[in-house]
């Protein structure tokens, strides 16, 4: 079977599904982006699960496109202008992101709304483990993730132009509303037991405390672009569920991989972290909470809980893609392969749910 790294490294023809007028596209950005200059060749990469994500290659630069899937879509999903405005601002406060060049919200150009941003030369880590990396580098790297997310939690929303970003205060609330409803209304996509206990139990449970910070939504390894030679990360991808939330959220998400199995996921579980030089979830816990000003036993207290709901958040957009494989809309060739997991996710969110206090 080929490793995730040879499964979505790298690009291929534009898919059948994901094609468009090629033409229109070059004529809007000879309007829109500063100093193009054609001709265009356009490329798919063979990463990315939920927006179809393009390389625009000219003879001076290339660049990358980020579009709406073609097809029926869920409300408020795919929301690429959400994207664009937080890659802009996160750029202007020195984030490592992609530089943006253009938002366009008129279909008749290539059938969806889409933006343009810089093609970042570097690494894609595919896999958890970065068995690439030598043993004596790998904690550096995980080290870079830790501070990089960090850096995002630190930036203060108002000041970067993202004061109404997302909604202030009840996250957790909310997003397991959310992520409830989207579960339960995509019947093509079938229910889940664990999901729905986990749709009760959720909801009843979360931890008190509440604040706000830019959080990314998908963080982990393969969303980020790497340097080629170094531990340090250059630009973290795919904004697509980006909003203001509790940085406690985001990073649980990230830490996730620590309670994640290998097969098909960026998952530590079966990895001897010592051998591989790798920290311990504890510690990398600890490198974040100093980063930060948290204090550690506050953030383990509950960390049961959001695991929990980061694995029900996770197997719900995973339960969407079942969705969209039925519909005929997935915009990855690996996608049925990926809806597969909803189940075994969903599992794991409730063996946490255990752990956190829940009962049968």
């Amino acid at each position: 079977m080929a490793s995730r790294q040879e499964q979505f490294s790298g690009t291929t023809e534009v898919r059948e599904a994901h094609r468009f007028d090629e033409a229109a596209l070059e004529a809007w950005m000879r309007d829109n982006v500063r100093d193009y200059q054609g001709p265009l060749e356009v490329r798919q990469f063979k990463g990315g699960q939920s927006n179809p994500t393009y390389k625009l290659i000219t003879p001076k630069r290339s660049y990358v496109l980020r579009r709406k899937p073609p097809g029926l879509l869920i409300a408020s999903a795919h929301a690429v202008d959400r994207e664009y405005r937080v890659i802009t601002a996160l750029f202007a406060q020195g984030f490592p992101v992609a530089e943006t060049f253009g938002l366009c919200t008129d279909e008749s150009v290539i059938g969806t709304w889409f933006y343009i941003m810089d093609c970042v030369e570097g690494r894609i880590i595919w896999d958890g483990t970065f068995p690439d990396v030598p043993t004596s580098e790998r904690r550096k790297y995980f080290d870079a993730m830790n501070d990089t997310i960090a850096q995002l939690h630190s930036i203060d929303p108002v000041a970067a132009g993202l004061g109404d970003f997302g909604k202030p205060g009840n996250y957790f609330a909310r997003q397991i509303g959310r992520w409830s409803k989207q579960y339960l209304e995509d019947e093509a996509a079938g229910r889940v037991p664990e999901m729905d206990k986990l749709v009760e139990w959720l909801p009843a449970n979360i931890p008190p405390g509440d604040e706000s910070a830019v959080v990314h939504g998908d963080y982990r390894c393969d969303n980020m672009i790497f340097h080629p030679t170094e531990p340090k990360v250059l630009a973290v991808l795919d904004w697509e569920l980006s909003t203001l939330g509790h940085p406690l959220a985001d990073f649980s998400y990230h830490l996730m991989m620590y309670r994640m199995p290998p097969t098909g996921t960026v998952g530590l579980t079966d990895v001897n972290l010592s051998e591989m030089n790798i920290p311990t979830e504890l510690e990398y816990v600890e490198r974040y909470c100093a980063t930060v000003g948290r204090n550690v036993s506050d953030v383990t207290a509950n960390m049961d809980f959001y695991i929990s709901y980061n694995m029900f958040r996770l197997a719900a957009i995973v339960h969407g893609i079942r969705g969209r494989v039925v519909r005929g809309t997935a915009s990855n060739a690996h996608a049925k392969a990926m809806s597969a997991t909803v189940e075994p996710l969903a599992k794991l969110a409730w063996e946490q749910a255990l752990k956190a206090g829940a009962k049968g």
